[in-house]
């Protein structure tokens, strides 16, 4: 079994490593620089990208100075590389989705962090599994609409695949380190959920909720995107069809339960009973600083669980009043291969939509819901990139229709 110590900051164990940081701007891209710090002997910077923060990116480049940086944007990355020129920086600036490919599989990369959010990860994430690097996987995205596809470039191309969302870490903390003995051992595995801002709230009430309200999460500090998903739980229902790829389980074989503390992250159930839990504190540099190091351990600047201060533990059940979203993900699994990539595409557009004032927010299920009836699937879609991405356009051209169906009934009203 491999050596599972404890390093320091000042432990540079082995060659140094080599990282990409797809999505280096959001929450999660910077927090794993925050990591990548404390152990300036053991990781180098080498390739950033960031959507459209033009001036976060070029102050990572300036304290990092990386080999490439990347923005989707050609505009945006010309923007940058004027700024990374006039500061003499070495960094060469690049833009596009193939760029973004390029550098998830350059030769020298050791380590990819795929942190970009939504379906646009799911090309650098391929990309990075095809080339056998060791992939710390934050975008669930990749997992829900190509998971089949995913996992098949991780095998065939020798990939090391780390979860990095805190649920999914934890449950890959608690299994043995040879997948092969997962199946043998687990009888089910557990994903905890605050249950977000409106776990106590009157879901009478839901239709006058703010996007500022659903961004204020009470133990997380995370993107207003996935924040809103947690408030709906569609964040839990797409970590439900993660998960579903990532350990080779059944539907059936995962539950969810509410947890408002977030103490404990989630738990495998084992088939002699036993439960095997991952606690700490609500902070993402520790399934980061783990994703960085695994099979070791690191320093990852997190405070420690203190057990003489922690309240009460508590769990329940999801009301199904509050979180109608979470039930899609069982349904979807049980459908056709696709419709995970519906589920995902609708969803982006719904939380879009609200963010910008143009649907309530207990009309975002009925955008996911509506969207998964509305759009065909043909057979075979699931089979590619290319037919996934035309089944993820499609998708959101639907829900895209179905948003303006709401908005035109809500002028209609008004007009009446």
């Amino acid at each position: 079994m491999a050596d599972r110590t404890f390093s320091t900051a000042a432990d540079a164990a082995g060659p140094l490593q080599r990282v990409c940081i797809l999505g280096a701007t959001g929450s999660i891209g910077t927090n794993t620089l925050d990591v990548i710090s404390r152990h300036p002997g053991r990781f180098e910077v080498f390739a950033l990208s960031g959507a459209s923060r033009v001036p976060e990116l070029l102050a990572q480049c300036l304290r990092w100075r990386p080999r490439f940086a990347v923005m989707p944007d050609a505009a945006r990355a010309a923007e940058l590389r004027e700024q990374v020129r006039a500061a003499g920086l070495p960094t060469e600036v690049l833009a596009g989705e193939q760029a973004l490919c390029d550098i998830a599989a350059h030769p020298e990369v050791d380590v990819v962090m795929g942190a970009i959010v939504g379906a646009a990860g799911l090309s650098p994430c391929l990309a990075a599994a095809r080339a056998g690097k060791r992939l710390l996987l934050a975008n669930k995205e990749a997992l829900v609409v190509g998971g089949g596809l995913f996992m098949q470039a991780v095998a065939d191309g020798g990939a090391t695949l780390v979860p990095i969302d805190s649920e999914h870490s934890a449950i890959f903390q608690c299994l043995p380190e040879d997948p092969a003995t997962w199946h043998q051992r687990v009888d089910h595995i557990v994903l905890t959920a605050s249950g977000g801002p409106f776990r106590e709230r009157d879901p009478a009430t839901f239709a006058s909720i703010t996007p500022d309200q659903a961004c204020a999460h009470p133990n997380w500090v995370m993107g207003r995107k996935i924040s809103v998903d947690s408030a709906t739980m569609m964040n839990k229902a797409l970590e439900v069809i993660e998960a579903r790829w990532l350990f080779g389980l059944a539907p059936r074989q995962i539950k969810v339960v509410l947890h408002p503390q977030s103490i404990v992250h989630s738990m495998v159930v084992c088939r002699d009973r036993s439960v095997l839990a991952q606690l700490g504190t609500p902070d993402m540099r520790v399934p980061i600083a783990y994703g960085l190091s695994w099979p070791q351990r690191i320093e990852s600047g997190a405070d420690l669980l203190d057990f003489t201060q922690l309240k009460a533990l508590t769990f329940e059940s999801p009301d199904a009043r509050r979180y109608p979203g979470l039930q899609l993900a069982w349904e979807t699994l049980e459908a056709p291969p696709g419709h995970t990539c519906v589920l995902n595409a609708a969803n982006e557009v719904a939380v879009e939509a609200f963010l910008q004032g143009s649907i309530r927010f207990d009309q975002i299920h009925h955008v996911n819901a509506q969207t998964l009836s509305d759009c065909q699937v043909p057979a075979g879609t699931a089979e590619s990139v290319d037919g996934l991405l035309a089944l993820d356009a499609e998708a959101r051209r639907v829900a895209q229709a179905v948003t303006q169906g709401i908005q035109q009934g809500v002028a209609q009203s008004h007009a009446g």
